[in-house]
């Protein structure tokens, strides 16, 4: 009794499922994959074409586009009916494929060939043999052939794909030397950092020059890199200053020697400053961008550029080319209105003054340290350039202004500072020969403590 019962619930239970599956079989998966063969004979698959699968036992249409890998799918046909599907895209003669069953998991491929782009319609496909479950063998939309338009259509669009894959595949190669060239170049910039610290000039000028060596690989490879170009002037400057050097210290150049040695290291300043101002003109250029990390990113390379602009323009201009002060000023200008940090904008404050000092610009560069003075009086360094500045323009009446700066000066900057003996020398000066005495400053009391 207990078995029989039991074995009756297991039947109900079978029967059930049995019930659930043939309700679930009403529909079905249809699978299928769109080909193109090209002129070698080889099939690739076809991606975004156009598919339109029409029912033909009653009126229904379903329509998709393949995918990348050529591929599309319906997964809800009805199994009881017949399907044909039709292909087409605008590189190819649409081609149909009859007699289709959905939820049968049978291959089902479609190929194209080079054509119009023509979308064929139901009756399109009747009328070529497509519109019954088995039509007449070798019925098939794509028997025309292509007209010549046609072919010079696919032609245009083959040489157009050539000629994108070209592209992209330098792109790729131009990436890959600029990684790698800008990876080897920033090793190299700072070993030459590390050998000039360490006071070996020539270690630090054979890194300069190999890291200037890796940025123009990396420059002929995409030209239009400003961190490169950046970095490059960079090195430059560095190999430039350590040249001067060598050359002003060097006890085994006669003058002719030295004299070229000195415009070799000019020649660096000035490369350092062309390059430099094509890096931050490429970055002006640049719209600025609105993600915070490329808003970081971009910041960084301008500011990076203008600060190296204008380290290159005043050793261009002090040390090479005077004419060029009011480029120099510019690019201080720039970098200055871009420094966030007191310090380093002081720091660049009196750089500025002092390279329109060198480069004979007296005006400008007594406006200048006016400038710090006006907000910092007791500055050694521009009291010291504003005196200069107003002594170096030889008029008589102004010496005793230039007297005051020199005084302050020599009051205010520490016995250590090596302008002070010259400072004195100046003041002593104008004192015998012009009869020029400085007017003593009015310093604040000292508080008891």
């Amino acid at each position: 009794m207990i078995g029989k019962t039991f074995f009756g619930a297991l039947a109900v239970a079978v029967l059930v499922a049995s019930a659930s599956l043939t309700a679930v079989a009403q529909v079905g998966e249809l699978r299928c994959h769109v080909w193109m063969q090209q002129a070698d004979g080889q099939k690739v698959p076809l991606a975004d074409a156009q598919v339109d699968v029409f029912r033909t036992d009653m009126a229904a249409k379903y329509n998709t586009k393949t995918n990348k890998k050529g591929e599309f799918v319906f997964a809800g046909l009805p199994f009881i009916g017949t399907f044909t599907i039709a292909a087409s895209h605008p590189t190819a003669a649409p081609n149909f494929l009859p007699g289709v069953k959905a939820g049968r998991e049978l291959p089902c491929d479609l190929t194209l060939t080079p054509g119009n782009g023509k979308r064929l319609t139901f009756e399109e496909i009747k009328g070529a043999g497509g519109g019954s479950p088995t039509p007449p063998a070798g019925s098939d939309a794509s028997a025309s052939k292509p007209s010549e338009a046609d072919k010079a259509k696919i032609e245009e669009l083959k040489k157009k794909n050539a000629e994108i894959e070209a592209g992209n595949k330098k792109i790729t190669e131009a990436n890959e030397i600029i990684a790698r060239t800008f990876k080897a170049g920033n090793e190299a910039l700072q070993a030459g950092s590390a050998a000039s610290r360490a006071g070996n000039s020539d270690e630090a000028i054979a890194r300069y020059t190999a890291a200037v060596t890796q940025y123009d690989e990396g420059l002929a490879a995409d030209p239009d890199q400003p961190a490169i170009l950046t970095n490059k002037a960079v090195a430059l400057k560095g190999r430039g200053v350590e040249r001067f050097n060598a050359a002003v210290r060097s006890k085994t150049l006669d003058d002719a020697g030295r004299t070229a040695a000195i415009q070799t290291a000019k020649d660096d300043f000035k490369a350092a400053a062309d390059t430099s101002a094509k890096a931050v003109t490429m970055i002006k250029a640049q719209p600025v961008p609105t993600e915070a990390a490329d808003v970081q990113r971009y910041n960084g390379n301008k500011y990076a550029a203008l600060l190296t602009q204008a380290e290159s323009m005043r050793l261009y201009v002090s040390k090479g080319d005077p004419t060029q002060a009011d480029a120099g000023l510019a690019a201080y200008k720039d970098y200055i209105a871009v420094e966030t940090d007191p310090a380093k904008k002081a720091k660049a404050q009196l750089d500025m003054a002092q390279m329109l000092l060198d480069s004979g610009a007296a005006d400008k560069a007594l406006t200048e340290f006016k400038t710090i003075l006006a907000t910092t009086p007791d500055s050694p360094e521009a009291n010291l350039g504003a005196g200069l500045a107003v002594y170096a323009t030889g008029d008589k009446a102004k010496f005793q202004e230039a007297a005051n700066y020199l005084q302050k000066f020599v009051e205010v900057a520490p016995d250590t500072n090596p302008m002070k003996a010259d400072a004195k020398a100046i003041l002593t000066e104008l004192k015998n020969t012009e009869n020029v005495t400085p007017k003593k400053t009015t310093r604040p009391p000292r508080r008891k403590p």
